[in-house]
């Protein structure tokens, strides 16, 4: 059987907890990371796409860096948008100053209803560095 480990960023703890699900496990040599989204300390979402959208890729990144990881170690990406015709470009524009070099992550984009009051949500899987 495959162990899991749960993962979480510093300081982020009580949100998971609270809500009972880790940001991250990591089992079989990868990273499963929960969604992330751009919440501000509070829980609350950051008003403006963009900045709620570089909130969401610093959280993701948080979470990565928790477990040993990088966004160079992304090879799964999936985001989630409530209004896809309008966020798009928003997304595009924003993602490559988190992403690398090629190749890059496979990318999936999803449009749905209601995100718990956000716009984008970041859902990833990354290889774990080799022990």
């Amino acid at each position: 059987m495959t162990t899991r480990t749960a993962v979480f960023p510093a300081g982020r703890q009580a949100l998971y907890d609270r809500n009972k699900y880790s940001a991250a496990v990591a089992s079989g040599g990868f990273l499963f990371v929960s969604g992330q989204v751009g919440s501000e300390d509070d829980g609350s979402p950051q008003p403006d796409p963009e900045r709620q959208l570089r909130l969401a890729f610093a959280h993701l990144n948080s979470v990565l860096s928790a477990a040993g990881c990088s966004f160079d170690d992304v090879v799964d990406f999936t985001v989630f948008f409530v209004d896809p015709e309008r966020l798009m470009p928003v997304f595009f524009k924003v993602k490559d100053d988190f992403w690398g070099e090629a190749p890059y992550p496979t990318l999936t984009g999803i449009g749905v209803t209601w995100l718990y009051g956000f716009d984008f949500e970041l859902k990833v899987t990354a290889r774990l560095p080799e022990p």
